[in-house]
């Protein structure tokens, strides 16, 4: 039976899931009894925490002390919106960082630095069951009648916002014509099945028997098989980079600046690499091996057309209005054919 989106799709979704911490201390390096709030999506959390591992063993760490909550980013940058408190925030889209810069709480200045705002990186792959039964192998296999596809909640999930805009995107760097392309997708969502909450929700639906095939990042899929619940997975020949962006809190915690540094340094970024991410500089020392990828001393495979939303849609604030509007979305209008809306 097909999930029922329970939340409006709101035109300001960008990327990632989030976690959410509060602010208690103000001064220097944190104190013993500071508390670091970090705000979330679910699917970095494990990279968060082996960062927090290594960051306490530094000056600026000493005493470092973090409270966080994660999960689907749109609902996590909604809620610090509405008053939860944050000094970081990681999330899976510009657009929910954005909303924090419309309401005041993120300097608008937030995405200058030489990262331009991202912290973590991955690629859409799919994900698929032992044997790959179904013989998924391309875009258009996923699209086949009988072909059951898990994918996150647009409403709720910035990874869901990345799946769809991968589907819009191979067809269209395929040669497809925007109505072809807008076609595809429609196909797309006939065929699925869930609409879990989040990215990490809808990995555990997959993993609990729903589906042949599962829309993920392909650190999820990594981490999955390090926590011993691997699956299969394909990288299509064209895909879409997926760019998570990290901000601090204007009111902050003050060892949110050395937080943030830590997180782009190379040892932040070898964090990030080891539970599958793609670090988002070409020259992080990770070891060259991470354990759970489909090949482990190659974990990151150059992808042959790969697609990012600077080169291929704009940006957040003009795509967000062409996919997801909530009443002309052609992502929303795809949705609602398939009987996916309330």
């Amino acid at each position: 039976m097909k999930s029922t989106i329970k939340r409006r799709i709101t035109a300001g979704v960008a990327v990632t899931v989030a976690g959410l911490l509060g602010l208690t201390a103000c001064g220097g390096d944190a104190g013993a009894n500071d508390e670091f709030r970090i705000v979330g999506f679910a699917v970095p959390e494990a990279a968060n925490k082996n960062i927090e591992k290594e960051f306490v063993k530094t000056d600026a760490g000493d005493g470092f002390k973090v409270k966080g909550s994660y999960g689907a980013s749109g609902d996590q940058s909604r809620a610090v919106e509405k008053g939860l408190k944050a000094d970081y925030v990681h999330f899976s889209v510009v657009s929910d960082v954005t909303r924090l810069v419309d309401a005041g709480l993120v300097a608008e200045d937030w995405d200058q630095g030489d990262n331009k705002g991202v912290v973590s990186r991955s690629v859409v792959v799919l994900g698929v069951r032992d044997g790959n039964p179904k013989n998924i192998k391309t875009w258009d296999d996923l699209v086949k009648p009988g072909v059951e596809i898990v994918t996150p909640n647009p409403a709720s999930s910035g990874a869901a916002r990345w799946n769809a805009l991968a589907a819009y995107g191979q067809a269209i760097k395929g040669g497809a014509s925007e109505k072809e392309a807008g076609a595809y997708v429609d196909k797309f969502f006939k065929n699925v099945v869930a609409l879990p909450g989040s990215g990490r929700d809808a990995t555990q639906a997959f993993l609990g028997g729903t589906g042949d095939v599962l829309m993920a990042y392909e650190n999820e899929a990594i981490l999955a098989a390090q926590n011993g619940e691997g699956f299969e997975y394909i990288i299509p020949e064209t895909t879409l980079l997926i760019e998570n962006p990290g901000a601090i809190l204007k009111d902050a915690n003050p060892v949110a600046e050395d937080w943030l540094e830590f997180v782009l340094s190379d040892e932040g970024q070898k964090q990030f690499a080891l539970t599958g991410f793609r670090p988002i500089r070409d020259d992080v020392d990770f070891g060259g091996t991470v354990e759970g990828a489909a090949d482990p001393s190659n974990p990151f495979p150059v992808v042959p057309n790969l697609l990012t939303v600077a080169d291929d849609f704009g940006d957040w604030d003009a795509l967000s209005t062409t996919f997801f509007d909530p009443e002309n979305g052609l992502v929303t209008k795809s949705i609602a054919k398939a009987g996916l809306g309330e």
